[in-house]
């Protein structure tokens, strides 16, 4: 019984010198970022802000890998079963937290499976309507869709998106009926929203910005904790007296789970060591992304919180995972 003790002590020790070790040595080569979705969008363009900055804080480079498809759950996989040594990093979307509600085989676990590495940055929600839908405020809003059940319709770039949950929270939240309209893409539904064809939507901060200040659409809320610099004259949700409506986009990193605490706080001091950088905060700033860089503890939280928030709000609005 003592020897058995004295082999799992020698083996406990063993394991933390070698992962002293691989921190201490850590990175001695190129790091991969997945980023599991197509070039281009909100996840690419953000990740490729901060990257070269991480990487000249880490004194290695960072490739980008763009894996995209089946909603972010193909590159996401690919992070899942790599090995845990802080050389392969996921970024990722809100999608990370929405899937396990709406993918029903989903390959991966997004809790267990992962190590949150820090929030990196927000995208702010804007609530807009078109012009010919008279409300000016949430409150009219409401009183109208209540009068008219049904009669007012959304665009989202598709099921499951952050715009079409964020839909489903407000008419859960405010007891009303709205029909929901969904495209394949944010282009399609901005366009027919832009044309009067739809009357409201919840696309993200920087997409709606140019056609509220065209005058084009009209801006009645933002689903921030507080408010966006790009919209600091529009109400939060909360301000106007939804309670606790609050839609964050959260793009964030991860590591495959099980990836030693020490690799993760030096993955960590160098993200938010490059989110401070005057440049690389002005440019997330520019799209319409609100820097963050919170501990891993903080990311930790906010995964499994948000996770929770959209199994809840799809339940409640009957939607079926596919």
């Amino acid at each position: 019984m003592k020897l058995n003790r004295l082999r799992i002590a020698a083996a406990v020790a063993l394991i933390a010198a070698n992962c002293t070790a691989l921190a201490q040595n850590y990175p001695a080569r190129t790091i991969r970022m997945v980023i599991p979705f197509a070039a281009g969008g909100n996840t690419d363009i953000i990740g490729r802000i901060f990257a070269p900055k991480m990487a000249e804080i880490l004194g290695q480079q960072i490739i980008i890998d763009n894996r995209g498809g089946a909603g972010g759950a193909i590159g996401t996989e690919i992070v899942m079963r790599a090995p845990p040594d802080g050389y392969t990093l996921l970024m990722a979307s809100a999608g990370h937290t929405i899937n396990p509600s709406m993918i029903k085989k989903l390959p991966y676990d997004s809790v267990r499976d992962f190590t949150p590495m820090g929030i990196v940055a927000d995208v702010p929600t804007a609530f807009v309507l078109h012009p010919s839908l008279p409300p000016k405020n949430l409150k009219e809003f409401v009183a109208l869709a209540k009068a008219r059940p049904n009669d007012i319709f959304y665009s989202t770039a598709g099921i499951g998106t952050v715009g079409h949950l964020s839909a489903e929270l407000l008419i859960s939240t405010a007891k009303i009926k709205l029909t929901g309209v969904h495209y394949k893409g944010s282009g399609p539904s901005m366009t027919d929203l832009v044309g009067g064809h739809i009357q409201m939507q919840f696309p993200s901060m920087p997409a709606a910005v140019p056609y509220v200040a065209s005058n084009r659409l009209r801006m009645i809320a933002q689903t921030g904790e507080k408010r966006s610099p790009a919209a600091p004259t529009v109400p939060t949700m909360i301000e106007q007296g939804m309670k606790d409506f609050i839609v964050s986009s959260g793009f964030s990193m991860f590591g495959p789970a099980n990836t030693p605490k020490a690799v993760v706080d030096r993955v960590n001091a160098a993200l938010v060591q490059a989110l401070k950088d005057p440049k690389v905060s002005k440019t997330l700033l520019e799209q319409g992304a609100e820097p963050n860089g919170s501990t891993p503890d903080v990311h930790d939280k906010f995964n499994r919180a948000e996770i929770q928030k959209w199994i809840q709000v799809v339940r409640a609005a009957g939607i079926e995972a596919q």
